[in-house]
This record gives C-alpha cells, structure tokens and sequence, in this order.
C-alpha cells in the first residue's frame, strides 16, 4: 500500500475539494493521508492534524521556517519521518520547494532539485525541466536535469533510451546565450542520447522526449503553454455555440473535442514532481479540481512505485563519480 500525504490547505478552491480528490484516488493499491486541521472531514481517509497554514501571499522561506506546524510543512514532514511515501501540495509553489529542501532534503549529489511537467506533446507526452525551482542556473544544472528527465521519461512515460534536446532560440549549437551555449557542449558529451537544440515551437509537436532548460525559461514557456491552450480551447467552443449550424457540428465533433481535451488539459497529469530529492513529492496547479488532485496523487503513487527516487540516486551518483574520474589526474 502506498501512502501519500496530502496537503488539504493548499490550492484555491478549499479543503473539501481537495479531500473529494483524495477520495477518488483511494484504491486497493494507494492510500493518501490528508494533512489538515483537527475536525477536517476527510470522508473516512486518514487525517494527520496540523493546524497552521502557508498562504499563497507569504514569502515562501519566512513562511516555512515560521510556520512548522503548517499542513505543506508537516505533509513534507511525513516524508521524511517514512509516515508517507510521497506528499503532493496545491499550495504556494515555492514554499513547497522551501518545505522539500527543509524536510525530506536533497539526493547526495544534487546541486539543485528541479521541476518536472509533462507536456501534451503530437507523438506522445514529453517532460519538461526545470519549470520553475531555479531561475538562475549553471550549465553544470541542467546537465544534472537532463540526467533527471531521463530518469522520468523511463519510469513514468515508458520511454527507452529518451532523446533529450536543450530549448533554445534556434537549433543550430551556435545559437543561444552563455549558458545555453555552454551546457549544449557539455550535454553533448555526456553519454545522455542527446540530439541539440530545440525551439519553444516545437514543444507541443514533440520537440524530444525530455526538453532542458533553466527555471525561468521553462516557467514563462509552461505558462505559456497553458495559457495558449487554454485560450484556444474556450474560443473553440464559444465559436461552435454562437449559430445553431456550429452546435449542430458540434455535436459532431463532441467526441474528438472531448478527447483533444483530455489530452491537452493539464488536470489530466494533475502536477509535476520536484525530482532531486531523496522522497517523492508532487507539486499541483493551485487552482486544481478534485480530478487534478487525484491524478497528482496518483502520479505520485506511480513515481513511488517505479521507485524514481532511488533510479535518480543512482544516476547521479554515477554521473558525479564519472565526473570525478574524469577530472583526476592520472598518477605518473
């Protein structure tokens, strides 16, 4: 049985949403554990109290260190104390990122953990890292994410030997700027299938299987994204309800409209892991509904059972000790 811990005071739209989550995802396999005051209906789930809460308004460092006995701080807590064996939030995005680093901590090697999104590719979901732990990154990091979209496009998207490309301002190697120029000649060196650049155009056309780049460039690409996506789907349907011919096609077309829905809605995957750590945690949108909730816990479950923390460890590890042997000299 694996056991999520779930933060019930994180996300827009109340605990009782996120809890009517919870209870979808209960299974014979997996069992979340809601994290909230004392008194919260849980609907028969197990509740661990905490009664403090971190606001989407406060700093997120301030908010952690000041609120212990929050539900995302004590969620993350149960990680690391093996009373979960993995914790999703829809709270306050970097207070979640505070709250993992404090409480379950960094894989040893790991310079920086990252933010892992599925995107809704043309052949098939792909993975996108970082989209917004780190702003500023080194080209040594994103070797390093690279390595950690590996990790998840095998476990999570069965995908073998997984091409990786960094995002970019052109495909050519030349273009781009220092840093993008300095991890390209680095990731082509490393022994990751590696097939250069990629542009922000070809994300949704199945660019490659896992997308690199630094936190504020995937964070403003994802908004973008969704954001797109979003827009295009409401002014689909408003234009097939405005004359009585477009809700005739529409009825036509509802179920091919439902599907392309389906695939593109970011509540389909529920969030993204913050891979880098040495437990499982999944960061859902903020505004999520009782179905995003669900299916963030049950990726959670799935990361859990495809042990992708302990496949991360042993990447990197094995990445640092190669780097070591590379950068030793050779006694004479």
């Amino acid at each position: 049985m694996i056991r999520v811990a779930v933060d019930a005071m994180g996300g827009d739209r109340g605990p009782e949403e996120i809890v009517a989550g919870a209870l979808d995802a209960r299974s014979d396999d997996v069992s979340p554990v809601v994290v909230g005051p004392r008194g919260l209906d849980t609907g028969g789930l197990e509740l661990l109290e905490a009664e403090d809460v971190v606001s989407m308004d406060d700093k997120p460092t301030d908010a952690v260190r000041s609120k212990p006995n929050s539900s995302m701080v004590v969620a993350c807590r149960a990680v690391r104390e093996g009373k979960a064996d993995a914790v999703v939030s829809a709270g306050n995005t970097g207070a979640m990122l505070a709250a993992s680093l404090l409480e379950i901590r960094r894989v040893s090697g790991v310079r920086r953990p990252a933010i892992a999104v599925t995107i809704p590719s043309k052949n098939g979901a792909s993975v996108l890292l970082d989209a917004g732990a780190n702003a500023d990154a080194r080209p040594e990091d994103l070797v390093q994410f690279a390595h950690m979209g590996a990790v998840f496009a095998e476990e999570i998207l069965d995908v073998r030997d997984p091409q990786i490309r960094l995002l970019s301002i052109g495909e050519e190697a030349e273009k781009g700027n220092q840093l993008t120029l300095e991890a390209h000649e680095l990731l082509s060196a490393s022994e990751l299938n590696f097939a250069g650049n990629t542009e922000g155009r070809d994300l949704l056309g199945g660019g490659a299987d896992v997308v690199v780049t630094d936190g504020f460039t995937g964070n403003v690409a994802l908004k973008l994204l969704e954001g797109t996506i979003r827009n295009l789907l409401d002014a689909f349907r408003e234009e097939i309800t405005a004359t009585a011919r477009g809700k005739l096609g529409g009825l036509l077309i509802r179920p091919a409209a439902r599907r392309l829905r389906s695939r593109l809605d970011p509540d389909t995957y529920g969030g993204a892991y913050l891979l880098g750590l040495r437990g499982l945690a999944v960061i859902a949108h903020g505004n999520s509904s009782r179905r995003a909730i669900a299916n963030a816990i049950r990726l959670a479950a799935r990361g859990v059972d495809h042990d992708v923390v302990g496949r991360l460890a042993q990447r990197v590890g094995d990445t640092v000790l190669e780097s070591s042997a590379s950068t030793t000299p050779t006694p004479t």
